[in-house]
């Protein structure tokens, strides 16, 4: 999930309004069947979403402490490669946008972004119980998945965001979910603006990804890490 996390990023940029056919296609893709399982999901539309994205920028800007995490993005000591990879896609991201590593404002201004949702005039927050375990964590990437395939094939392009668990409490004051529920993302979705331009970030090699094997065990490749 993390690099396809990574995709959608780069695409943010370019996500627009445009405008009623949004509401149509957002409306076409709740009335088909998605996979759920144990997880609980929040459309936001005008005006409570313009409001919610003003709020969460207001107190970004403002330099607000994050709320008290419930789960942990990255591990503190991210190990190789993972940390490699995370790295090279900050500098391959900021450098489409035209910001040097140095320039900490602009990171800064390209960073609050992401609780206007870069633009976008509809989200999605998803939530999952605080009781399930892991297995029921990795439902949450195969249904944004989904929804993010089901958004493109409606002509829309989203963008799962993390950093919204980091105002988890201004995002309650507005949605109001049922208590025992993590907010685990954000998603923002939209129409992709041609004319903005963005890199595509690079991808591990195959044979650090996947082992394949032969016969009743002899495997034609070791992967340094599993993406």
């Amino acid at each position: 999930m993390d690099e396809g996390a990574e995709f959608c990023a780069a695409q943010a940029d370019r996500v627009v309004i445009q405008g009623d056919k949004l509401r149509l296609d957002l409306e076409r893709l709740q009335s088909r069947r998605e996979p759920s399982g144990d997880l609980r999901q929040f459309f936001l539309r005008r005006p409570r979403w313009c409001h919610l994205k003003t709020r969460a920028v207001e107190r970004v800007a403002h330099g607000d402490p994050w709320d008290e995490r419930e789960y942990e993005m990255y591990p503190r000591a991210l190990k190789s490669p993972y940390g490699q990879r995370r790295s090279a896609f900050g500098k391959e991201r900021y450098s489409a946008l035209g910001i040097a590593r140095e320039d900490w404002e602009a990171r800064q201004r390209a960073a609050i972004a992401n609780w206007n949702c870069f633009g976008a005039p509809a989200a999605l927050f998803c939530y999952i119980d605080r009781d399930l375990g892991r297995p029921q964590w990795a439902d949450v990437g195969m249904y944004l998945q989904t929804v993010m395939l089901l958004l493109r094939a409606e002509g829309l392009h989203s963008c799962p965001q993390m950093a919204w668990s980091q105002v988890r409490e201004t995002v309650a004051e507005v949605l109001s979910p049922p208590d025992g529920l993590i907010l685990f993302c954000g998603m923002s979705i939209g129409h992709d603006d041609p004319k903005v331009s963005y890199t595509r970030t690079g991808r591990a090699p195959l044979d650090e990804t996947v082992t394949f094997v032969d016969g009743l065990g002899a495997s034609t490749a070791q992967p340094s890490s599993v993406s």
